[in-house]
């Protein structure tokens, strides 16, 4: 139903830093302090199991009428089920059901993971991230341009998010950037969203890349939600004591 993350600097970066500002940008500020490392988590989001029995019958249904499912889904808000409706291929007992399931849905961490602020000789600034959220350390921000720049292009500023409760993250803001590009062999997706829950506990960086060939084939499908909590947002990573 639901188709649609020990580094050092030495003293010659201190004497060779940019004259030009390390005034860390208003939107990262709040959760990160420039070269200051925290701790943050990937996490997945898990629904109870039992909800996919009632997935596989949309999934089922969704094959029978392939054109109206399609339509029908872009009348859904991003991430949240879609309206009940007969051709879902569930009665209404059920679809309170499914809804009843993905309302017990959890954040399950992944992985910890430690992020750092850094401005580059450029001017620009980036994440640095440690294991499963690497791919969030390729991405530079220009707060003049309100910009990130990726491996692929630039990720350029659109609508903000404000995620209804019901969306796969629960209710969360924020600001949102987006790359696209498409050729005639294939068509690239790319967004990075830095945000807050709604419920004050985390501050949150969700990135997605997703490129599919001009016949709909997958190439290309990462997600990480990476959420660090408030409440230790400013603190830095313990360091072992020194014996």
């Amino acid at each position: 139903m639901m188709k649609n993350f020990t580094l050092s600097l030495g003293c010659s970066v201190i004497l060779c830093a940019p004259a030009w500002t390390q005034t860390v940008p208003a939107l990262l500020t709040g959760f990160l302090k420039l070269n200051e490392p925290v701790k943050a988590e990937v996490v997945v989001v898990v629904p109870p199991p039992e909800i996919e029995k009632y997935v596989g019958k949309v999934e089922q249904s969704s094959l029978k009428d392939p054109k109206w499912f399609e339509e029908y889904s872009k009348t859904a808000k991003p991430g949240v089920p879609l309206p009940f409706h007969e051709k879902l291929g569930l009665t209404k007992e059920e679809y309170e059901a499914y809804i009843g399931l993905w309302n017990k849905r959890e954040f399950k961490v992944a992985q910890e993971v430690g992020l750092l602020l850094r401005q580059g000789t450029d001017g620009r600034w980036n994440i640095i991230c440690s294991g499963a959220a690497g791919p969030i350390t390729t991405l530079r921000f220009s707060e003049k341009e309100d910009t990130w720049k990726s491996s692929n292009g630039m990720m350029k500023r659109i609508e903000d998010i404000a995620a209804d409760p019901m969306s796969i993250l629960g209710g969360w803001t924020g600001k949102e950037w987006k790359f696209e590009e498409e050729t005639s062999l294939s068509k690239l997706k790319e967004n990075f969203a830095i945000g807050k829950t709604s419920d004050g506990k985390y501050n949150i960086l969700v990135y997605r890349a997703q490129e599919l060939t001009s016949s709909g084939k997958r190439l290309l499908d990462k997600s990480l939600v990476v959420r660090i909590p408030i409440t230790a947002a400013a603190a830095t990573l313990v360091k072992p004591k020194v014996k």
